[in-house]
């Protein structure tokens, strides 16, 4: 199989290559500078320079692909954001997915892969739901949905198997939102907001990648949700990193006093609850997350961060790569 991945020099994307090349099949890669090409072809890619706003160029990039994938996000890292900081993000995924979808199609591709998000259809009330609950409209996350419905269109029209896969929140020793968490923890400045009973899907990007891979090699349309096989509290969870890290237990901070210091999103994040599960995908495909909870996850980000630290020469090496 041979496999043309947008945002291949990522986090999930060098994590898609790494694991695409270990199971034998060609992985081309994305990318648009000098440092991107280095991240593609030390995780074992081939780097081909084209415009995700540009299906000509992508369609030429991709030629004699049979599988495309959407793995490009452009995810702001400050801890307040505003629909500014958004809007490159909201444009990969709306324009990106369409220029994709017409690179697909002019190159013959037989599979289309659409990275989205799960709580697209989280319910209002933080309900448990799946794969088949209905969409609710939000501002903050109406790019992905319209991502999702470029995609569904490009497959009526055009034929090929187009698979939605939407994650939970995803964690690995390598995001730069993990180890803000780590760095706040350690600090005690990462408190439990509210009672910290909030509920978590959540999926390794090992996982992630993983998930994609096996999509990719048995091709069938529909909409899954990828996450770790349990739920975790938000408030277990900081504890737990914490304990890992050494840190100290964290605080608890009211929800008023943490909507004024960090915004309204914040707290959302922190106290809205994702309920839903892996249980149609691992069905359907058969799959088995490395990582199965965040514990598991937990402990594999932890012990990379040290063995970073015990091979600091190596971590420089790398970081000029990535």
């Amino acid at each position: 199989m041979k496999v043309f991945i947008a945002g291949a020099s990522g986090v999930l994307g060098r994590r898609l290559i790494r694991q695409f090349a270990a199971k034998g099949h060609t992985a081309i890669g994305l990318v648009r500078s000098a440092k991107a090409e280095n991240a593609v072809r030390e995780a074992g890619g081939e780097p081909r320079h084209a415009d995700l706003f540009d299906a000509e160029s992508l369609a030429s990039a991709a030629e004699g692909c049979d599988t495309v994938i959407h793995a490009a996000t452009a995810i702001p890292t400050k801890q307040k954001t505003t629909p500014a900081d958004w809007a490159m993000n909201d444009r990969i995924r709306r324009k990106g997915t369409r220029c994709l979808t017409e690179a697909a199609a002019k190159i013959g591709a037989k599979t289309y892969l659409q990275q989205s998000i799960a709580w697209v259809a989280r319910p209002k009330d933080d309900s448990p739901f799946d794969e088949d609950s209905p969409i609710l409209p939000d501002p903050s996350i109406q790019s992905a949905i319209d991502g999702e419905a470029i995609a569904h269109e490009a497959e009526s029209s055009e034929g090929f198997t187009v698979a939605i896969l939407r994650g939970g929140y995803f964690y690995d020793s390598e995001s730069a939102h993990i180890r803000r968490f780590a760095d706040a923890l350690r600090k005690r400045q990462m408190p439990i907001i509210g009672s910290g009973d909030a509920e978590w899907a959540m999926i390794h990007s090992d996982d992630a990648a993983s998930a994609y891979v096996i999509a990719a090699e048995k091709p069938r349309s529909g909409i899954w949700h990828i996450v770790d096989n349990d739920l975790v509290p938000v408030g277990a969870f900081l504890k737990e990193f914490a304990s890992r890290l050494q840190a100290p237990a964290p605080r608890r901070t009211p929800v008023w006093l943490a909507r004024w210091l960090a915004g309204e999103k914040a707290i959302a994040y922190f106290t809205r609850s994702t309920r839903t599960t892996n249980a149609r995908f691992r069905r359907d495909f058969g799959w088995t997350p490395r990582y199965p909870t965040y514990r598991e996850g937990l402990d594999q980000i932890v012990a990379s961060w040290n063995a970073d630290a015990a091979h600091p020469s190596d971590v420089r090496s790398a970081n000029l790569s990535a």
